[in-house]
């Protein structure tokens, strides 16, 4: 997907960078162009060595709130995980503020896989992935946090789980008011459902470190068709661990039989689907749709690559705050919704 935050770097940039960050220079170069934030490429070194160069979007472009310094938190993501055993590329070099190009960059080892959802798999294979992803998610959700809910260098954080979600949704929305977004529904429409819903917030105690990009795309399999590395860590934050199952069933719904669960609760992780998780899961819901429409802002996609999913999140954000609705029904909470911060 094209867009507007991927910079473009020429031959000679690229040489430059990784002379200056590994002290060798670039024998090849292909740009990998799946990723919709970042610029990103796969380079060959006069070492023998490949790595990925992902680079930052322009540092005077506005981007979306959440978005303040993706690949600082992606670096702290590498700094935590891998030590834990978690599988993922090794992160050799993170340059923040770099005086060769005014902005962030990362550079990875490559990886030999190929993506999930590039690859041919049988009804057996997807959930032996499944279940597999599940323990590398409650392995990821078992890193302990500092106590601070949300995104820490982005500047969305609170001391409670419900204060730092208000935060970041709150954000979010102003946002959209900034980029003039269409949305299904109002702006003060979408805060009362959401204030109306988020004492549920209330259960989650302490942060866990969450990815919220755990989709296929965002997974590398092996010769073996096993996980070989989970990448796009830029996304993550500090909250509650089963905002983690949104992505991998995005515009569906997450299953009591999902493999996935299974996988979880083997690797020690709690999972309970009562109503009140059904509720936080919608309230995710929301927010990932919200990012996906709001983020056309700034990216300014190609309208024909773009409409599609379009659509289909428009369709998925109305289903799930009407979720919201009939669960304020269910529940019998009477809580005032607050005034929209935008």
């Amino acid at each position: 997907m094209d867009s507007r935050t991927k910079r473009r770097l020429s031959p000679a940039q690229l040489d430059e960078i990784t002379r200056d960050a590994l002290g060798c220079g670039v024998t090849s170069s292909e740009e990998l162009t799946d990723g919709f934030a970042n610029a990103v490429w796969r380079l060959g070194l006069d070492d023998g060595r490949e790595v990925v160069l992902k680079l930052g979007p322009p540092p005077d472009l506005r981007l979306l709130a959440y978005e303040r310094h993706l690949l600082r938190t992606e670096a702290m993501v590498y700094h935590l995980a891998q030590p834990v055993g978690l599988p993922m590329p090794d992160l050799l070099k993170a340059s923040f503020d770099d005086p060769l190009l005014g902005g962030d960059y990362l550079i990875l080892s490559a990886l030999d896989g190929a993506p999930w959802n590039r690859t041919s798999l049988s009804p057996a294979e997807e959930s032996a992935l499944r279940f597999e992803l599940g323990r590398h998610l409650a392995r990821l959700h078992a890193i302990p946090g500092t106590g601070v809910f949300g995104y820490p260098y982005a500047g969305l954080t609170g001391r409670t789980w419900r204060e730092a979600f208000l935060v970041m949704i709150g954000a979010l929305l102003d946002d959209a008011v900034y980029y003039n977004t269409p949305l299904p529904a109002t702006i003060v429409e979408i805060v009362g459902l959401v204030h109306m819903n988020v004492h549920v917030l209330d259960q989650v105690t302490a942060p866990s470190l969450v990815h919220f990009d755990m989709w296929p795309g965002n997974v590398f399999l092996d010769g073996d068709k096993r996980v070989q590395a989970l990448i796009d860590h830029e996304r993550a934050f500090w909250g509650d661990p089963l905002a983690d199952f949104v992505t991998p069933t995005i515009f569906g719904e997450l299953r009591e039989d999902d493999p996935m669960i299974a996988g979880y609760r083997q690797e020690g992780g709690p999972l309970t689907l009562d109503r009140a998780a059904r509720v936080r899961i919608a309230l995710y819901r929301v927010y990932l749709y919200l990012i996906m429409l709001v983020e056309d802002g700034p990216r300014q996609y190609p309208e024909e690559s773009y409409a599609p999913t379009r659509d289909i999140t428009t369709r998925s954000l109305v289903a799930c705050l009407d979720m919201l609705r009939a669960g304020h029904r269910e529940g019998g909470q009477r809580q005032p919704a607050p005034h929209a911060r935008v």
